[in-house]
């Protein structure tokens, strides 16, 4: 089988590799579509520690079922699914406090390889994480379910009501998603970023207020009469924004620290403000069954990804989409193997 192999910062080589054989409870997954994401596009650009180099890497996808192994349940050759790359061990300290997200297993017992023409999933995930894909999906909005998943999680830390103002930072694909979410349960969302672009598309997808970052603060002063944000969520994984996000929300409200930051990065905020306006910081990481169940009831029920996904490259133009991702052209692109 083809499989995109990262082999340096900038460089993706392409490998022939022998398709893997389904041990006991294992899926061996024809990839239909796989859809390229920030994490990827970091990795690409200048290394990340969770996808070592080189190696094969692309971890949002769906695909047909070229073979079962042994034992595997609810599931046949043929079957069209879509799943995400990691699941729980359900043993360890974290997963028996049910904190499923911080298994301390998660991280090492992940899949990557998406961008390939098959990829193996094991027992775990096989048994948590992967559904028959609905009819009403393609197979690019059915491997949404991975990124979706962590939204919901976010989402689930947060009881936005219809009355809150949400301030998402960040129009990338998360970010949009976050909208998008938001908007579903009744909020006034305004959305800020850098891109015009993807302010425009922001504002298309139900954004009621779009500004540049420069203009921010103004924006939030006016459409909150001063109060500041109900939920500001931060989707740049940059230390400024970081710092700054508390700057925009209201007297006991919640922001939400969703874009993650470099190992050892320090940040520091006004001790006064966390204290004495009652402020809450919510770290968000990864995604529970919980969530990964939700997220593909809504696919499944019609909440529209198409929008986010710009276009699609066959396998061997892996490399054309994330230079384009690096012009940040697009949000998200298929490889279709």
């Amino acid at each position: 089988m083809l499989a995109a192999y990262l082999v340096g910062r900038g460089m993706i080589e392409m490998r022939t590799m022998p398709v893997p054989e389904p041990g006991e409870c294992e899926v061996l997954l024809k990839i239909e579509a796989a859809l390229t994401c920030g994490t990827d596009l970091k990795a690409f650009q200048r290394g990340h520690s969770l996808i070592p180099m080189p190696g094969p890497f692309g971890h949002e996808f769906s695909g047909t079922i070229a073979k079962t192994g042994k034992g595997v349940k609810g599931f046949r050759e043929g079957d069209a699914v879509m799943s995400t790359h990691s699941a729980p061990c359900l043993s360890c300290r974290y997963c028996r406090k049910k904190l499923f997200n911080l298994c301390e297993k998660i991280m090492q017992t992940k899949v990557l390889g998406a961008f390939a023409e098959y990829i193996l999933l094991p027992e775990h995930i096989v048994r948590q994480n992967m559904f028959l894909k609905s009819e009403r999906l393609s197979f690019a909005e059915a491997a949404m379910l991975e990124p979706l998943s962590c939204v919901v999680h976010g989402h689930s830390g947060v009881r936005i009501k219809k009355s809150d103002t949400v301030l998402i930072i960040g129009t990338g694909p998360i970010g949009l998603l976050h909208m998008m979410l938001a908007k579903r349960r009744g909020a006034r969302v305004i959305v800020t970023g850098l891109e015009h672009k993807r302010l425009a598309l922001a504002h298309s997808l139900g954004a009621d207020v779009i500004c540049e970052a420069s203009a921010l603060l103004m924006a939030v002063e006016e459409h909150t009469d001063g109060l500041g944000a109900d939920v500001v969520i931060e989707c740049t994984g940059q230390l400024d924004v970081w710092e700054t996000a508390v700057n925009y929300v209201r007297r006991g409200g919640m922001v939400m620290l969703f874009g993650g930051c470099k190992a050892g990065s320090i940040v520091t905020y006004d001790t006064h403000r966390l204290h004495y306006d009652e402020l809450q910081l919510k770290g968000i990481f990864h995604f529970t069954p919980k969530d990964v169940k939700a997220a593909r009831t809504l696919l499944a029920e019609g909440f529209d990804v198409k929008p986010l996904i710009t276009g699609s490259y066959p396998l061997a133009s892996l490399s054309t989409a994330f230079s384009r991702l690096a012009l940040g052209d697009g949000i998200k692109y298929a490889i279709i193997p």
